[in-house]
């Protein structure tokens, strides 16, 4: 097997030294992604669900990218800076995931890059 970098413009350019996702045969590793706008690279802050939902649609064109879609995801790791936020980042997320969603944790941490509030990696597989 061969590991394949995947990159789209429709999903924000990294900002360090890694790849928006990396294909190792079946298997998709999708590195966190953050609520920048892939046109204008501005960050888009305006409340929760706005800004996961940009953080979805980034991750889902890095699956279309890879020829996945979000049946493909078995795990996710969900990034937040206040817990207290956790139910309206799971209503957007629940929205992306209407049967047999994949496995998952949740963790608050003291900090994110660029000062966002939520960050979401993904691990995909055919």
């Amino acid at each position: 097997m061969e590991k394949k970098i995947i990159r789209t413009d429709n999903a924000p350019a990294p900002i360090g030294p890694y790849n928006q996702a990396v294909q190792f045969g079946n298997m998709l590793f999708i590195s966190g992604q953050i609520a920048l706008d892939p046109k204008s690279g501005n960050l888009v802050l305006d409340d929760i669900k706005t800004e996961t939902t940009l953080v979805m649609k980034n991750l889902e064109a890095i699956l279309r990218e890879a020829g996945m879609d979000f049946t493909n995801i078995l795990k996710t790791t969900i990034f937040l800076m206040d817990m207290g936020q956790f139910a309206q980042v799971n209503e957007v997320y629940a929205s992306y995931f209407t049967t047999d969603p994949p496995a998952r944790e949740t963790v608050q941490v003291a900090g994110l890059p660029k000062g966002v509030n939520v960050e979401i990696s993904m691990i995909a597989g055919k």
